[in-house]
């Protein structure tokens, strides 16, 4: 409830109407901070086009519209992008009105330090096309940012350790700016155990935070940082190198170059 701004509570009371994500809720907020009485339209994935209609509407006849959701920002990862596409092609304004962001929250106490972010949102929920999304984003350097539902933590996180593999940094924030908030990093391949450990990390809206990609050396192909991942995991870095060097034929000094850097990255 004190997540919210000083001039979101000015917007909400200055406006004739509020379109919210789930009314009761939206009811309880309003509520809470003494503006109760506002007229209440509800606004969510299932009657988004049809709603956009009656807000445009309402708009033509004069009034003035707030759009909220539940938690988290309106039209990032959140219902809103359609009303706000209609509203802005009718020819009326949409003005933002920063306030919580549950990615930005997470990534402000990750302790991660790379300077570029990609925010993915909400993964694919069958396992193939999950998978699928991650091939195309593993040689990313960034930090990877996801949002992941309570019954699905398990599942995508065994699919981040098959495809990602172990030894990136992965931070589980669970619950932001709730009661039972909980922010906790590990290497990738430790994630599984400490979610089984306790039921109450089950629980929860998750924000996951992948490290990104170690820098690749020049020359060196997709399969081969892949095959030379797997060896140092289980040899010592010369013997894996060396091994390395037979199985792809990539130069040795370009393997031995790399090998150092994902040994650096895995040492963080």
């Amino acid at each position: 409830m004190q997540d919210i701004t000083l001039r979101a509570l000015e917007v909400l009371e200055a406006v004739q109407v509020i379109a919210a994500e789930d009314t009761r809720n939206s009811a309880y907020l309003l509520q809470h901070h003494g503006l109760s009485g506002k007229k209440l339209l509800a606004l969510h994935q299932h009657n988004e086009r049809s709603a956009a209609e009656k807000l445009i509407q309402i708009l033509t006849d004069g009034s003035s519209i707030a759009l909220i959701t539940d938690a988290g920002t309106p039209a990032v990862s959140d219902p809103g992008a359609l009303v706000v596409q209609a509203v802005r092609d009718a020819g009326f304004r949409v003005i933002p009105v920063p306030g919580a962001s549950a990615v930005v929250a997470a990534l402000s106490a990750s302790g991660l330090a790379a300077p570029h972010f990609l925010f993915y949102g909400f993964l694919p929920s069958k396992a193939a096309a999950r998978c699928k999304v991650l091939e195309s984003l593993k040689d990313q350097q960034c930090t990877l940012a996801f949002y992941e539902a309570p019954h699905r933590i398990e599942e995508s996180v065994s699919d981040l350790l098959s495809v990602l593999g172990a030894d990136r940094e992965i931070v589980l924030a669970r619950e932001l700016t709730k009661l039972f908030e909980s922010i906790h990093r590990c290497k990738l391949g430790e994630a599984p155990a400490w979610l089984q450990s306790d039921p109450n990390n089950l629980r929860g809206e998750f924000v996951v935070l992948i490290s990104g990609a170690a820098e690749r050396t020049a020359g060196i192909s997709a399969e081969a940082e892949n095959v030379l991942q797997v060896l140092l995991n289980a040899l010592p870095l010369k013997q894996a190198v060396q091994l390395a060097v037979q199985i792809t034929g990539q130069a040795k000094n370009e393997l031995y170059q790399h090998a150092l850097v994902l040994k650096q990255a895995a040492e963080k």
